[in-house]
Order: structure tokens, then C-alpha cells, then sequence
């Protein structure tokens, strides 16, 4: 081959090289503004994979125990967990009704209570700011209709939202190899085993956090319900489904289930507020140091600072769907980053 021929050569694999680069680099743009544009949607969707996930493990579990097939193992898993969830709202929701409304009474009084304190000190009043400002927030006579269709209409849209999401993870569910292996059939033949190794890793990371997750909302629940008991708090039971539920959040969660509690035992006194936070910092640490890591030890490793910024990003972008999902799509994101980029991309195979 003359030098001429070596040349044309080159350069077409030059050129070849190139336009999988500009390809790779439009698709990502492509994935960005799809992200951007819908965000929710997909965030709605990967909710429907975490459900299914969690779905899949247990049901996964039953027919290793009992030897049934995995999709009368499901059938058994949606009817035990309807069965539970009904006799739960049954049994609770009386109860649980009456305290909501005793706290929606209670925690207004408790929170004048506590504007009074405060504003005793000068620099508080200051840095309240002015009347008009404080008048902004609340909504007048003339915006309560409104306030009335947003309230609505958010309703409607999250009753939409939980049947999107029931849907989607029921039936990924249901077969979930028929739509992994449709991903995978996207992919080059060259690399599509080690696609199925990514997505076997993200699911086992996902299924990790999420079964370790559930098991540290319900010890957070009827720790916190069992200590405000014995505190002397009333609500500890609303209290405590309040704590499991935000438990699901990392580091915003527990601020949260704090307030309402730390605001309810001002009303009996300061003694009590330092008991209340003493409870609630005590079972957080007892949750994040030795429950978690007891449960996730097959789980990725996701820096605090990180996840916050997932928090924020995802809080802004989205709201409140996105602070919920951004420690499960952390968590995704980093094995799919450690796998493609730092192993394949970048030949870095440390553990």
C-alpha cells in the first residue's frame, strides 16, 4: 500500500472516528433537553422501576422459599401487601384521622407560641422584615378561589401521578426481562454483554438502598412513636408514620419530622422540646450509623455532599419529586459512571 492509499486511509478512520464522536456527543445533548423538557415524566418513570424493583425482589424471595413460579410469587406478594395496606387504613385511619386533625389545630398554636418567643429579641424582629412582606405570603380574600383550583387541581394530578406509577411498576414487574432485553437489543452485539452487567449492577445497587431504605423507615416509625409515647407527646402515632414516611428523604427527611414535633412539645414546655430533639437526633444516628450500613453493605458508597447537591438540583428542577428520587438516581448514576467511564472508558478497574 503506497503512501497516498495509507493516507485515504487514515483519514477515513479519522473521519469515521469523528462523526461516533459528534453522534455520541449530539445524543447526549439530545438526552439533556429530553431530561430538561420532561423530567418529571422520566422521574415518574424511574419511580415505577424502584416499585417494580422492590416487587420483583420479593417475589423473587417467596418463589426461592417456596418453589412457585415468579408470577404466581408476584400475585402472592400484590395480594399480601393489598391485604396489609387495606387492614392497616382500616385498623389506623380512625386514629390517625383524629390526631391529624388535633395536630392541625395544635401545631398553628404551638408555631404563635413560638413567633412570640422569638420576637422578643430585636435582631429576630429585623430580620423578619417589614409587614407587607409577611402579608405576601399569605393569600387575601380575592385569591381563594384560586388557591381552592390549585389545590384541586394538584390533587387530581397527584392521584394521576400514583396511578402512572402503580401502572409502570406493576408491569415491569410482571415480565421484566421482556423489557431489558428490548434495551438491550439497542445495543451493539459487541457490547451488549457488558450492558447487561451494567444493568444487573444498577438493579442490585437499587434493590440494596430500596430493601435497606423500607427496613429503616418502619424502625424509625415505631421508634420515634414508642419514644414520644413514653415522652408523655400526644400524636405519637401520627408523629411516628410521619418520621417513617421522611425517612425515605435523606438529610431533609428527619429536618422535617422534627418540626412538627419539636413545635407540639413546646406547648408543653422547654424541657420537653430538648427531650423531643434529644429522641429524634438519637434514632437519626442510630439510623444512619448503624441500621443503614448493617443493611446496605452491597450498596455504592454516595458521599453526603453529593447527594445533597442531587437534592438541590432536583428540588429546583422538579420539586418535590425530585428531592424524593435524587439518593436512588445518585446511587444509579455513580455505578453507571464507575462502570462505563472510570472501567471501560478510562481502564481504571480498583475496586
Amino acid at each position: 500500500m503506497n503512501t497516498n492509499e495509507t493516507t485515504k486511509t487514515e483519514e477515513k478512520a479519522y473521519g469515521k472516528k469523528t462523526l461516533i464522536q459528534a453522534s455520541v456527543v449530539a445524543f447526549v445533548a439530545l438526552v439533556i433537553v429530553l431530561l430538561w423538557k420532561a423530567a418529571e415524566v422520566f422521574l415518574l418513570i424511574f419511580a415505577g422501576i424502584l416499585l417494580a424493583i422492590f416487587l420483583h425482589a420479593l417475589s423473587r424471595w417467596i418463589s426461592q422459599k417456596t418453589h412457585l413460579s415468579e408470577k404466581w410469587s408476584l400475585t402472592f406478594v400484590l395480594l399480601a401487601l393489598t391485604l396489609i395496606i387495606a387492614g392497616g387504613i382500616w385498623s389506623v385511619a380512625p386514629e390517625v384521622s383524629s390526631q391529624i386533625d388535633r395536630l392541625a389545630e395544635r401545631v398553628p398554636q404551638a408555631a404563635e407560641q413560638a413567633q412570640q418567643q422569638v420576637l422578643k429579641y430585636e435582631w429576630v424582629r429585623k430580620l423578619l422584615g417589614q409587614k407587607d412582606q409577611l402579608e405576601k405570603v399569605a393569600p387575601g380574600g380575592s385569591d381563594i378561589m384560586s388557591v381552592t383550583a390549585g389545590i384541586f387541581t394538584s390533587t387530581f394530578g397527584a392521584l394521576g401521578n400514583l396511578i402512572i406509577f402503580l401502572v409502570i411498576g406493576i408491569f415491569l414487574a410482571i415480565s421484566p426481562r421482556t423489557y431489558i432485553n428490548g434495551l438491550i437489543r439497542l445495543i451493539p452485539k459487541s457490547r451488549r454483554p457488558r450492558a447487561r452487567e451494567v444493568l444487573q449492577a444498577v438493579g442490585s445497587a437499587l434493590e440494596s438502598w430500596l430493601l435497606a431504605k423500607i427496613t429503616a423507615m418502619f424502625v424509625v416509625g415505631v421508634l420515634t412513636a414508642v419514644g414520644l409515647w413514653l415522652i408523655g407527646i400526644e400524636l405519637a402515632l401520627l408523629l411516628g408514620i410521619l418520621a417513617a414516611i421522611l425517612t425515605f428523604i435523606p438529610n431533609i427527611g428527619p429536618i422535617l419530622a422534627l418540626l412538627p414535633a419539636a413545635l407540639l412539645a413546646l406547648t408543653y414546655g422547654p424541657d420537653k422540646v430538648i427531650y423531643v430533639v434529644s429522641l429524634y437526633v438519637g434514632i437519626q444516628a442510630v439510623e444512619s450509623y448503624v441500621i443503614t450500613p448493617l443493611l446496605q453493605q452491597q450498596m455504592v458508597d454516595l458521599p453526603p455532599a453529593l447527594v445533597i447537591s442531587a437534592q438541590i438540583f432536583l428540588g429546583v428542577l422538579v420539586g418535590g419529586l425530585g428531592i424524593i428520587l435524587a439518593t436512588p438516581l445518585t446511587a444509579a448514576a455513580m455505578v453507571m459512571v464507575r462502570m462505563i467511564y472510570v472501567e471501560d472508558i478510562l481502564g481504571d478497574h480498583r475496586p
